[in-house]
């Protein structure tokens, strides 16, 4: 099969090669040389390489040999924290789990492996240091390097400005590898990029108050909800874990004004709180001494009625018991009325002498006799 000029730039030697005249070098008169003599001299060099008596069967068996050991160096081990992408003249044709799996070999297929599991850390705002000799370092706890105020200082809602360093948490979505391999160039500086642009939007839309006290728990959900939708709008095969708020704090030109503001609220929450404890303990007292009083004073008011009712009572069977007999009555009222003012008094009972007693007039000694005043000794 000879060579078949199609046209095409050309040098100064009318070659589409270059100086060199093609692929395999300067051919005769400038053109590459033909296939079928290729491949004749192939043989020859294959035949003088392999022992005497060595024919065309063998050579057969051999290239079959070879074509199975190229079949079989397909088998590839996928790990338990991986995934495989098996790729055929680079177009994407499926994933693998963990174990034995197979896929053409190269240079006509090739496979991606991706930790699917592992855990990648991206942070906004800061550089994190390397961890002191003997401490571990985690998530939660990294020792803060430099500032990056490019990246952590963000514009309020209120038109303030929040000095924000956090941490992302994120790793390959397992259901979706493919889209992490193929469809973004860095997926860690996607990540940042995101990252830090959702949460300038939720800061963004919040007070600096808030963001500093209350609200700061709602923002790290909320960052974590948008980075994903983004994420997803992107397909970009990642899976936000967690948002790490790590410090929120006011430029450090003001953050001692916003210091005294924030003690200065914590003691108005603060006295409010006393306010209401005392409240709460005083009301009580003063509702329980109300309803003593009420009480009482029912109490004594029924007394008051019984007594009345009583003693009307005891008057009208006193009236009734005059109308049937008066004199016998009158006595007795006279003899209780007596008794009654008469009881607790010192006296001396003389006889009367006409009716018996001594004639001679006795002798009472009057100063023995302690005064008398109004019923007491």
């Amino acid at each position: 099969m000879p060579w078949s000029d199609q046209g095409g730039p050309r040098n100064q030697n009318n070659s589409p090669w270059g100086q060199q005249g093609g692929p395999w070098g300067q051919g005769p008169g400038g053109q590459p040389p033909d296939l079928e003599e290729l491949l004749r001299r192939s043989q020859e060099g294959i035949r003088q390489i392999l022992p005497a008596g060595f024919g065309g069967g063998g050579i057969a068996i051999l290239v079959l040999l070879t074509l199975l050991a190229w079949l079989l160096s397909g088998f590839y081990t996928v790990g338990p924290n991986e995934i495989g992408l098996n790729l055929i003249f680079g177009k994407y044709r499926g994933k693998t789990q963990a174990g034995l799996n197979y896929n053409l070999p190269a240079p006509v297929g090739s496979v991606v492996k991706l930790a699917v599991t592992d855990r990648n850390v991206t942070d906004v705002g800061f550089r994190e240091e390397a961890p002191v000799e003997g401490r571990r370092r985690g998530p939660q706890s990294p020792h803060l390097g430099p500032d990056a105020p490019e990246e952590s200082l963000m514009l309020t809602g209120d038109e303030n400005i929040a000095d924000v360093k956090f941490r992302v948490v994120w790793q390959i979505d397992p259901s979706k590898p493919e889209d992490y391999a193929f469809n973004v160039a860095n997926p860690h500086t996607t990540v940042k990029a995101v990252a830090e642009s959702a949460m300038r939007e939720i800061v963004g839309q919040s007070q600096i108050q808030k963001i500093l006290t209350a609200d700061r728990k709602l923002i790290e959900p909320a960052s974590q909800a948008l980075m994903q939708k983004v994420l997803n709008d992107y397909r970009s095969g990642v899976l936000v874990l967690q948002v790490l708020l790590l410090s929120v704090d006011p430029p450090q030109q003001v953050i001692a004004a916003f210091r005294d503001v924030t003690a200065a609220q914590q003691d108005l929450q603060r006295l409010g709180n006393e306010a209401e404890a005392y409240a709460n303990r005083v009301v009580p007292e003063a509702r329980g001494a109300s309803a003593r009083i009420l009480q009482e004073a029912e109490a004594y008011r029924e007394q008051i009625v019984a007594e009345a009712r009583g003693q009307a009572s005891r008057f009208d069977q006193i009236y009734a018991e005059y109308r049937n007999a008066p004199a016998i009555t009158r006595q007795r009222l006279y003899i209780e009325t007596m008794e009654r003012v008469l009881g607790g008094a010192e006296k001396v009972i003389l006889d009367d002498p006409a009716k018996g007693g001594a004639s001679v007039a006795p002798f009472v000694p009057l100063p023995s006799f302690t005064p008398f005043h109004g019923g007491q000794k």
